[in-house]
C-alpha cells in the first residue's frame, strides 16, 4: 500500500509543470499529447499537472457534458477498472482522463497512487475511481454529475482553498471522495489557485491540524 505525506504530494504537484524539477521519485515516462500532460514516476506514481495553455483550458475545462451530442465513456479491460456505477462525468474532464487512461494502457501500467493539481485534480478523481487507487487532488474542480455517492469514491482526498474559485466550478457538478476546505488566514482575492498557495496552507496547517498529514486512501 502506497502512503503519501500531504506536504510531499504538494511539492510534487508544484514540480509537475516542469518535469526537470522532479527529483524524487524519478520520472520514468511522460505524456505530452493532444494537450494532455502526465508523468509516471518510480513506484507507478501518476502525477498530473493542470492547464498550462489557453488551448487545453478551453478544450477540457470548458467542455460540458455531451457537447455537440458526443458522449465519452471509459471502456475498461479488467474488473478493477469496471465502471459499475455508470457514473456520468463532465465531458472535458473525462476526455482528458481517457487520454491518460489509454496511455497507461499502452504502457501496461496500473498506477499505485495519483497526485494532481487543478485540471489534473479533476482527472485524479475520475482515475482514482477507475483504478480503485488512492489519490490526492489540489485546487480540484468538480467532475461528477451526480450528487450521490458512487462505488469506489472514497479513495480520493481533495484539498481546496475557500478563496480559490476553481473548486466551485462547474457549479452543477460535484466533487468525488473526501474534500477538505481550508480557509487561510492569508486570504487571496486573486491567484489563490497556484500550487505555491496550496503549499502555504499546508505549512499554515501545522498550527491548526485540520488537514491530514498522510493519505493512504
Amino acid at each position: 500500500m502506497t502512503i503519501y505525506r500531504l506536504k510531499d504530494a504538494a511539492t510534487l504537484a508544484d514540480a509537475s509543470y516542469k518535469a526537470g524539477r522532479i527529483v524524487s521519485p524519478r520520472v520514468i515516462k511522460s505524456l505530452d499529447h493532444n494537450d494532455v500532460q502526465a508523468h509516471l514516476l518510480e513506484g507507478n506514481i501518476l502525477l498530473l499537472p493542470g492547464s498550462n495553455s489557453v488551448r487545453d483550458y478551453v478544450k477540457f475545462n470548458l467542455r460540458p457534458l455531451r457537447l455537440g451530442g458526443q458522449r465519452f465513456v471509459l471502456k475498461h479491460a479488467t474488473s478493477s477498472e469496471k465502471g459499475a456505477s455508470g457514473t456520468k462525468w463532465h465531458q472535458g474532464f473525462l476526455r482528458y482522463s481517457i487520454e491518460i487512461f489509454e496511455w497507461l494502457k499502452r504502457e501496461g501500467v496500473t498506477p499505485n497512487y495519483i497526485i494532481g493539481h487543478s485540471l489534473g485534480a479533476a482527472a485524479a478523481q475520475i482515475l482514482s475511481k477507475t483504478y480503485n487507487t488512492p489519490a490526492i487532488g489540489f485546487a480540484a474542480p468538480r467532475p461528477k454529475w451526480s450528487k450521490h455517492g458512487v462505488v469506489k469514491d472514497g479513495r480520493c482526498l481533495l484539498v481546496n482553498r475557500t478563496d480559490d474559485p476553481v473548486p466551485k466550478v462547474p457549479s452543477a457538478y460535484h466533487h468525488m471522495g473526501k474534500t477538505k476546505l481550508f480557509k487561510s488566514v492569508k486570504h487571496k482575492s486573486l491567484f489563490a489557485h497556484s500550487m505555491r498557495h496550496y503549499i502555504n496552507i499546508i505549512e499554515e496547517d501545522d498550527k491548526f491540524k485540520t488537514l491530514p498529514e498522510i493519505w493512504a486512501g
